[in-house]
């Protein structure tokens, strides 16, 4: 299940088992993977879908990075469970993994980024 938001488009998770089953499978491909936590809800996240999702500096930084979308609108069991397992408290939150499947925890995004700033962000998490 993949949903597009902006340019880009991501494999739309559900579960803590979901989340581990991409990453294996994008990290078993040689890939990194960014995980946006995102609600219906969220504010922020509409504006990262309006301002920063859009923007084609954006789409190339990431077009070798499997993109992955834990919905949590619903804040039902099944959506705390990847929150819990990456210990993030409410969306907007975009995570990035390297190739061998470990957080680059520095890098991490809660909030509101302007796009250029998150440009920024993506380029010194995944080089």
């Amino acid at each position: 299940n993949t949903v597009k938001k902006g340019l880009l488009t991501f494999i739309r998770i559900k579960t803590k088992d979901d989340f581990e089953r991409e990453l294996k499978r994008a990290n078993d491909a040689g890939f990194s993977v960014m995980l946006d936590f995102y609600a219906d809800w969220c504010t922020y996240c509409i504006q990262y879908d309006n301002y920063v999702f859009n923007k084609p500096r954006v789409f190339n930084a990431l077009k070798n990075t499997v993109l992955l979308q834990a919905d949590v609108t619903k804040n039902d069991a099944e959506d705390k469970a990847p929150i819990k397992r990456v210990k993030i408290f409410l969306p907007p939150a975009i995570l990035f993994f390297k190739t061998d499947g470990k957080e680059i925890r520095k890098r991490r995004v809660n909030g509101f980024m302007k796009a250029d700033k998150f440009l920024k962000r993506v380029e010194s998490a995944l080089q």
